[in-house]
């Protein structure tokens, strides 16, 4: 590569770099040094060290909210790229009508986290929800579907099934550009169905499902608008994530600094959770 190609290829570069540090690094890198600050936003702006992390180990909220964002992250990672692999074996074993579902299942991705709230607000509505007027059609008696017990698994809805479409398109353009050769030679040896996409399928396309999972991860930690649309963590706390936890304390309670605490924690959590991900799901990739 000679000087001046690197000078052309830094060039184009440039933009993307510049948005990125803009937009991505300056605010992270400002949100913690705001965690070591006491901070309205406005008049108050003092240094207190590592307080608003001792808070943030002390804080039972946090806990909650901890504990709630990996819980809706494990249904992600089980429910939105499982669902999203068996969708696309599905609709990969189908002659025609291919782009018909890839569209249709990918439709609640383009559709606003904060529409399909509030239609999924109104399906869990006591008096006139849709979900409730099915069980009166069918003699049955209405059912509160936001409990402390409930309120969490109620929100996780949506959110897995917004985003299996996503995960379907990315395992079934996988598996389209599997080479036919290879099912050819399988089926000479009599390997089919089921062994087909245990010994073929999946492994030629475990990069993109270990990326997929990946994504799932790190989606989980970025939940907000649908949580705070149905039940903005509540009742009583019970479907908290770190991300409504985090609005709630640096917008309602303006506690600046002490919402940057949380968006830092947010990312450790990405980190370590990215980091134990792929050691556990690292595999030889097999190309072809």
């Amino acid at each position: 590569m000679h000087k001046g190609d690197r000078g052309v290829i830094f060039f184009f570069l440039l933009p993307a770099v510049l948005l990125t540090g803009v937009f991505l690094y300056y605010p992270f890198i400002h949100s913690i040094i705001k965690s070591f600050y006491y901070s309205d936003g406005m008049f108050i702006n003092r240094f207190v060290g590592i307080e608003n992390y001792i808070r943030l180990a002390q804080d039972e909220v946090v806990k909650i909210a901890t504990l709630n964002t990996l819980e809706i992250m494990l249904y992600a990672v089980i429910f939105q790229v499982g669902l999203g692999i068996v969708l696309a074996l599905l609709v990969d074993s189908i002659r025609f009508g291919k782009n018909f579902f890839r569209s249709v299942f990918f439709f609640p991705v383009a559709i606003s986290a904060t529409a399909i709230g509030l239609m999924f607000t109104l399906f869990y509505n006591y008096d006139n929800g849709m979900l409730n007027q099915l069980l009166v059609r069918f003699g049955f008696e209405k059912v509160v579907w936001m409990t402390e017990e409930t309120s969490l698994l109620a929100v996780a809805v949506p959110v897995i099934w917004q985003y299996v479409g996503f995960y379907f398109v990315i395992i079934l353009t996988a598996i389209s550009k599997i080479p036919d050769d290879f099912y050819e030679a399988a089926q000479l040896e009599g390997i089919t169905g089921l062994q087909k996409t245990i010994y073929i399928t999946l492994p030629l396309i475990w990069g993109d499902v270990k990326t997929s999972i990946l994504l799932a991860i790190t989606g989980a930690l970025k939940v907000f608008e649908l949580v705070y649309v149905i039940s903005s963590g509540g009742p009583a706390n019970s479907s908290e994530v770190l991300g409504t936890y985090m609005y709630q304390k640096t917008f309602t309670g303006q506690a600046f600094g002490y919402g940057a605490t949380i968006a830092v924690w947010i990312v450790i959590l990405g980190l370590l959770f990215s980091v134990i991900a792929n050691r556990l799901l690292k595999k030889e990739e097999i190309t072809y």
